[in-house]
């Protein structure tokens, strides 16, 4: 028996349940690990509350970004063996599989060797916000010389994204709600902060960016603030948007967009993890900004895996600067 968490309804923090469960064998093509980290997301807090695209076939499993060790590898798996240390990558549904837990069963498709030097706490933090601000770099073609805004900086993919721009040579704006972050994010690398609830975000970015504006924007909120990102990009300029935090539509910015010619697009994770000359690029460069330490994950906090609910309220409260993860 393995202590794995699940929901049997959807809703807060609380509908996690820690259960008692023989996890048994992988099938053909899948392996099970020993799960000694998880990578909490917020999209597992969407998928818990009912507000994800898919809705859970109840009771579920859930979570999909863990680190451990191959206990025993299915029919059909040769590139992995007991005792291997290991990530899974989130490429498959949630719901389908889940790691929180003590073991896991999972695609093997979906496990990557852990990259050398790495503790697990840090190896179960790493793919999907890497692979997730590497957008800035295949999409939004960031450089020499742009200024890249990045709305929910503290966030763990908003960090990575700090790293990413500042490897490219690009200039990373941080953007976050209140001023109490600043110093942290500006430690971790950001060049300027921009405190939205305390200034005119499309003033200050003018005036940080010498009145040409971002020429790059990477947005995992969405919403009618996107009229305001437009409004304080420079010319030619792409906004992309990566998740739907704010819960609310996402216009379309007409007339920014139309002046100074910008582009809008969306960007997910699956666009690098489903694609194999994207995905063998990006990891290439994951795994040399690792060892080089261009990148390098923050970790905000850790719980226990008997505080998983709790980990949860806190992933929720955006107080974090960085990755939260649940060790096991």
């Amino acid at each position: 028996m393995s202590l794995i968490a699940r929901i049997h309804q959807t809703g807060g923090p609380e509908v996690l349940q820690l259960e008692e469960i023989e996890i048994g064998l992988p099938a053909a093509g899948e392996l099970r690990i020993r799960v000694e980290a998880i990578g909490l997301n917020r999209s597992e807090a969407m998928y818990r509350a009912g507000g994800y695209l898919v809705a859970p076939r109840l009771p579920s499993l859930i979570g999909y970004e863990a680190a451990g060790v191959v206990e025993v590898v299915g029919d059909g798996v040769t590139d992995f063996s007991p005792g291997d240390r290991v990530c899974v990558l989130p490429t498959f549904r949630l719901g389908e599989y889940g790691v929180y837990g003590e073991q896991a069963i999972v695609p093997a498709r979906s496990v990557l060797p852990a990259p050398p030097g790495l503790s697990a706490i840090e190896a179960a933090s790493v793919w999907m916000q890497y692979l997730t601000a590497f957008g800035i770099v295949e999409a939004g073609k960031a450089g020499i010389g742009d200024y890249v805004l990045i709305p929910a900086a503290s966030s763990s993919v908003g960090i990575a994204a700090i790293q990413w721009a500042n490897w490219v040579g690009a200039t990373p704006i941080a953007l976050t709600r209140h001023s109490n972050k600043a110093k942290a994010l500006l430690a971790l690398g950001a060049r300027h902060v921009v405190a939205s609830a305390e200034c005119d975000v499309v003033s200050e970015v003018k005036r940080l960016t010498a009145g040409k504006g971002a020429r790059v924007v990477f947005d995992p909120v969405g919403g009618p603030y996107v009229e305001t990102l437009a409004n304080a990009m420079a010319e030619d300029g792409i906004l992309m948007i990566y998740g739907s935090l704010s819960g609310q539509p996402t216009p379309y910015p007409h007339w920014p967009a139309a002046i100074k010619s910008l582009s809008l697009r969306g960007w997910v994770f699956s666009y690098i993890a489903n694609h194999p000359v994207r995905f063998a690029h990006a990891k290439e460069l994951v795994l040399r900004g690792l060892a080089e330490g261009q990148l390098k994950p923050v970790i905000a906090r850790t719980f226990p895996l008997s505080q998983i609910v709790e980990a949860h309220r806190y992933l929720e409260s955006n107080q974090q600067v960085g990755k939260v993860v649940v060790t096991v």
